[in-house]
């Protein structure tokens, strides 16, 4: 087997709509990270929760990613079809008593605002939810390479957290830490409204012994009214028409210098300079990041 880099970093996008600049700058974020690392950079796309994706939406995310010049180092990975990986860390976690099946809907949970410490279901379901098993006074400390040191205590924060759903799909947090250990990732980055989510993704590697990977969480794009760009907001799509527009816009907002990419003759161009000027000291040390005029991503500027 061979040995992998030290350096291997992943996007992975959500196909529930087209991609906006958000996800634009945790795609060009972590892209540039692991360039100027000279590592690899993978995509692997969260298709994990059907009633919520939008048809052909991954398919266009992809061949966005494509004109804006970022190609995935190894063939896209799909979690629709690793049910079987995630269903084998799953009997694992129950076989050693490390997660447990939860018959409590929302409404049993929601005296404890939807924390569960322990089950007090009003009736029991034929399908219940798996969650793990969080004892008391669990406490997760990292240091984010970005936004510096992050404690929580997940067991009163976050309490027992679901890895399967009762309504059938896997749980994003056992998904994202089974594929970040099957694909040897060493570095993940992406938006910083994932940043209270990484204590439980380290806490379910310790269960499932899996190396921790070094984390870095970049600002997320807000509009000037301090919302977050989303799909579900139906923040505009990223204009493959103007590709190097909409790469200059993401560089910006990373903080990064306008006047090193020059005036790039196309997108190989303006990826192979940023590639070499890019500053990491330089990235924005907060949790989001305003942009003017969202509807028109392929020009938007950082406010």
């Amino acid at each position: 087997m061979s040995t992998p880099p030290r350096y291997r970093g992943r996007f992975v996008p959500t196909p529930n709509g087209p991609l906006h600049l958000g996800s634009l700058l945790a795609a060009l974020g972590s892209w540039l990270l692991a360039r100027s690392a000279g590592g690899e950079w993978w995509v692997r796309m969260e298709d994990l929760d059907p009633p919520r994706e939008v048809a052909g939406a991954a398919e266009q995310q992809l061949a966005t990613q494509a004109a804006l010049g970022l190609h995935s180092d190894a063939a896209v990975a799909w979690q629709s079809r690793r049910g079987a990986q995630y269903a084998q860390a799953l009997d694992q976690l129950l076989a050693e008593g490390k997660a447990f099946a939860c018959h409590c809907s929302r409404q049993d949970l929601a005296a404890s605002a939807g924390i569960h410490r322990s089950c007090v279901p009003r009736k029991r379901r034929t399908d219940p939810a798996i969650r793990l098993r969080v004892a008391d006074a669990t406490m997760i400390t990292f240091e984010d390479a970005l936004q510096g040191r992050v404690t929580q205590d997940v067991a009163s924060e976050v309490g027992d957290f679901v890895l399967r759903r009762a309504d059938g799909p896997w749980a994003y947090q056992l998904a994202v830490v089974v594929d970040d250990g099957a694909q040897g990732m060493s570095h993940v980055v992406r938006g910083a409204d994932l940043l209270d989510s990484t204590p439980r993704q380290i806490l379910l590697q310790q269960a499932l012994g899996l190396p921790t990977p070094r984390y870095l969480h970049l600002p997320v794009v807000v509009d000037a009214g301090g919302h977050k760009l989303s799909k579900s907001s139906n923040a505009p799509a990223v204009s493959i028409h103007e590709p190097v527009a909409s790469l200059t816009a993401a560089w910006q907002m990373l903080g990064q210098d306008s006047a090193a990419l020059g005036r790039p003759a196309g997108v190989e161009q303006l990826l192979q300079t940023a590639a070499h000027a890019f500053q990491a000291q330089r990235l924005p040390r907060r949790a989001a990041v305003p942009v003017a005029a969202p509807h028109n991503a392929g020009y938007a500027k950082p406010v």
